[in-house]
């Protein structure tokens, strides 16, 4: 393991969870307090005596102790204990769960906690497995071998100073007694089981991606900045400003208009699909439905927002505008939304056709627009893009918002399909 002397501060990075490591890391040092933890005892461990090691029944009953909880949940917390590598198995290594029996465990050393303000880099990994490559003569555990060839090939460029290392930290470690060599070789596979465990296991401290800005660090505002932000408070100086009675009232007004029609507000008719796996409000409230229900055409009557946004009643509409003799204005419109939301390659295609059905001098479909509309349109045509008859579209709507729109609402057209409008009972499942 690399030490280094200068730690970069990656706090941030566990931010969300420091809290709770925190908390974690007061109940170990309770747990390792030589009057009231948890008693360690001498074991043999592979013909070695092992110091300090505890059994996982201990420690459960401990920190049911402790907490006034009970066995399970006591399990549980302990098994969260070893998989942040609180706490580490002796035995099986690779089962990072606390066992109710005698099962032999050891705390970790305060500088492999996940607190640590250091990250576990591929290069201290590699050395990692370079020294049990040595030590071991090449019979690595499979998943390691799999890390071990992948960042031979990643690390290429600097491998001959991985093994370096590797074989001086080997060398170091063989100068130590054997108890003392055991055990540091004990918390380092500990560590690395955590921080990199075998593939297609779950690790806890797994993290989101690392984030590109520090919050803590202060931020350098440019000048340009500052230029945006002023021209934006003299547009919000000059910005137009309404009573708040007079905005309350439009949002009562809105609220008092939409609330029948809200499935959080109202129930639905005959019921919820999503509450009862009865679809019948689906089948009534089909897009090109043939005959809708009143909830549905009382909505067209809101706005012609409303109204044309409703297939259903797009097509009403048709109809009556058919009969005045004046669907142009619609057929402009549907046009310009399909030049909105349609495909880049047909763009210019599109634009073309709509100059020539309703822009262009003596066009089939002609519509009545004012000169300085039409100009800018007609000029915006020669270099088509999706909101090039955004101004032409908008003055067509609101066209047929004064003027034909309420000449609907009183024709004959929509109170006919008012009184064939079904309007279904609720569904009563008792």
């Amino acid at each position: 393991m690399t030490i280094r002397t200068v730690r970069p501060d990656r706090c941030q990075h566990f931010r969300p969870r420091m809290h709770c490591l925190k908390k974690l890391e007061a109940i170990m040092v309770e747990m390792q307090d030589p009057k009231g933890g948890v008693k360690g005892t001498e074991q043999k461990l592979n013909v070695t005596s092992i110091p300090h090691v505890i059994a996982g029944k201990d420690i459960i009953t401990w920190i049911a102790n402790k907490m006034k909880t009970t066995q399970e949940e006591a399990q549980v917390f302990g098994t969260m204990l070893v998989a942040f590598c609180y706490i580490y198995p002796l035995q099986n290594h690779k089962k990072l769960v606390m066992c109710n029996d005698d099962s032999l465990y050891r705390f970790q050393t305060p500088y492999f906690w996940p607190t640590q303000k250091w990250v576990a880099e591929d290069s201290d990994y590699a050395i990692y497995l370079a020294k049990r490559n040595i030590r071991k003569k090449g019979m690595l555990e499979p998943y390691e071998q799999v890390h071990y060839n992948h960042l031979h090939d990643w690390l290429n460029h600097k491998w001959d100073f991985i093994v370096m290392q590797a074989t001086e930290q080997y060398k170091a470690g063989k100068d130590r007694k054997k108890p003392d060599r055991v055990v540091f070789d004990c918390q380092e596979r500990a560590y690395w089981i955590a921080n990199r465990p075998p593939r297609h296991t779950h690790s806890a401290l797994d993290s989101a991606p690392e984030r590109l800005i520090d919050p803590n660090a202060d931020e350098k505002i440019p000048f340009d900045q500052y230029r945006r932000m002023n021209v934006f408070y003299q547009q919000a100086i000059m910005r137009s400003k309404v009573k708040s009675s007079v905005s309350l009232g439009a949002l009562v007004k809105y609220m008092t208009t939409y609330k029948n029609h809200d499935p959080f507000l109202a129930p639905c008719l005959p019921s919820n699909p999503w509450l009862t796996d009865n679809d019948m409000y689906w089948s009534l409230n089909m897009r090109r439905v043939e005959v809708p229900t009143k909830m549905r055409v009382e909505r067209w009557s809101f706005s012609l927002f409303e109204l044309l946004t409703d297939l259903r009643g797009r097509d009403d509409f048709k109809i009556f505008l058919k009969k005045e003799f004046s669907g142009e204005n619609l057929a402009f419109w549907e046009a310009a939304e399909e030049l909105k939301w349609g495909t880049a390659s047909s763009m210019t295609s599109k634009a073309e056709t709509i100059f020539k059905t309703f822009l262009a001098p003596g066009a089939p479909r002609w519509i009545n627009i004012d000169g300085r509309t039409m100009g800018l349109t007609v000029k915006g045509l020669d270099h088509p893009h999706r909101y090039v008859l955004e101004a032409a579209q908008t003055h067509v709507f609101m066209l047929m918002k004064k003027d034909t729109f309420f000449r609907y609402l009183k024709s004959p057209t929509y109170k006919d399909i008012q009184k064939k409008a079904l309007n279904p009972e609720p569904h009563n499942f008792r």
